[in-house]
């Protein structure tokens, strides 16, 4: 019995994450995690993922620290809930999971957030060579706010009914243009909050495609437009149309058997984006060193091995994490970045503003009603 429990034993200490073997008499994290269990909870708001606090692997690893989720899906609503609370002079989020509207546009420029640079801790998070291009990537221009930890190839939004297009025509999506597909493209309304956001910043600022393409894509070819999520799909898998911009959930239809797929790269390349892949620390916070605790075991390597996982089991597409050193395996192959391709990063300053881009829709769109 007493060897049976030393080889247990020995099993636990080898599997044990990396993170918390180098976390172990480093006096920085050691007293972190001891304030931390004082604190006895953290409070972590999130958007569109909260699964992954749902998978519980945070709570067996710390179950003195109480994970309390706030979880949300609607597009800025996590910043609308904190902005809200703050009014009242209530101070509950420690950290915010969100995309870069949430967190960089509303909350770091409403100042709410602490830097989140200095609470990275664990070795294996500190190390940038463990990271995507060898660095950590944050969206604010400070460099300590907003840190991104996933990307996800933004590739166009273009779908096409695999019954009515062979793919390999349209290797450019200056091809999208050719007459014969005039009448017969659909595409989300992307002047309001929703799928289509990363693809018009990736055409707008490519210096191969630019304003031209989308002046020429909708004042040319017809377009119609929906702003029904789930009528886009509709009309594609149905054959209604051939093409379809920014329609939502095509790799799941194609998985229920439907006959609709989505382009890859074009030549011009594609974007990365973050999707809710931002992590912010908020200041104030009522549980600061719980939040210190999450934050680094969260972008560990066991932190997005579980968010990769949990998304993956819950029937949604996986993002793939910016992380390097872990396993894709849960991350459809449309979600993951290849070898080869030109990205344009589409999160960082100067490229996230959407205002210019819809100018340039409306002034097509007003156009072709005179």
């Amino acid at each position: 019995m007493l060897q049976l429990c030393l080889a247990f034993c020995l099993i636990a200490v080898a599997v044990a994450p990396a993170f918390l073997r180098a976390g172990e008499g480093e006096p920085s994290w050691e007293k972190t995690l001891e304030a931390a269990k004082r604190e006895g909870q953290v409070s972590v708001y999130i958007g569109g993922w909260g699964v992954v606090l749902d998978e519980g692997v945070f709570q067996k690893r710390f179950p003195e620290v109480k994970l309390v989720g706030v979880a949300l899906r609607g597009g800025g609503d996590i910043a609308k809930r904190i902005l809200a609370e703050r009014r009242a002079g209530k101070y509950l989020a420690d950290v915010s999971i969100e995309g870069f509207n949430s967190n960089y546009n509303t909350l770091h420029a409403a100042k709410l957030f602490d830097p989140l640079k200095p609470v990275l801790i664990l070795p294996e998070v500190v190390d940038e060579s463990k990271w995507w291009r060898g660095r950590h990537s944050y969206l604010d221009p400070e460099g300590q706010y907003v840190f991104r930890f996933t990307g996800i190839p933004q590739t166009g939004s273009a779908h096409y009914n695999s019954q009515l297009v062979n793919p390999k025509e349209l290797t450019s999506f200056w091809d999208f243009l050719y007459p014969k597909w005039k009448g017969k493209i659909v595409a989300r309304d992307a002047r309001v909050p929703g799928p289509g956001n990363g693809a018009l910043r990736f055409f707008y600022h490519n210096s191969e495609l630019g304003p031209q393409f989308i002046r020429r894509l909708f004042s040319e070819m017809e377009i119609t437009l929906f702003r029904d999520f789930r009528q886009g799909p509709d009309w594609l898998a149905t054959g209604k149309f051939a093409l379809c911009f920014f329609c939502s959930d095509i790799p799941k239809a194609r998985r229920q058997g439907l006959p609709v797929d989505t382009f890859g790269p074009m030549k011009e390349g594609a974007g990365i984006v973050s999707q809710y892949g931002t992590i912010g620390l908020l200041n104030n916070a009522p549980h600061p060193n719980a939040a210190k605790v999450f934050i680094n075991w969260f972008l560990s390597r066991e932190g997005q091995l579980t968010l990769q996982r949990a998304i993956a089991q819950a029937g949604d597409d996986a993002p793939d994490s910016l992380r390097m050193d872990i396993s894709k395996d849960d991350v459809p192959p449309e979600n993951k970045r290849m070898e080869g391709v030109k990205y344009l990063d589409l999160d960082i300053q100067g490229r996230l503003e959407m205002k210019p881009i819809v100018s340039v829709i409306d002034e097509v769109l007003a156009a072709s009603k005179k």
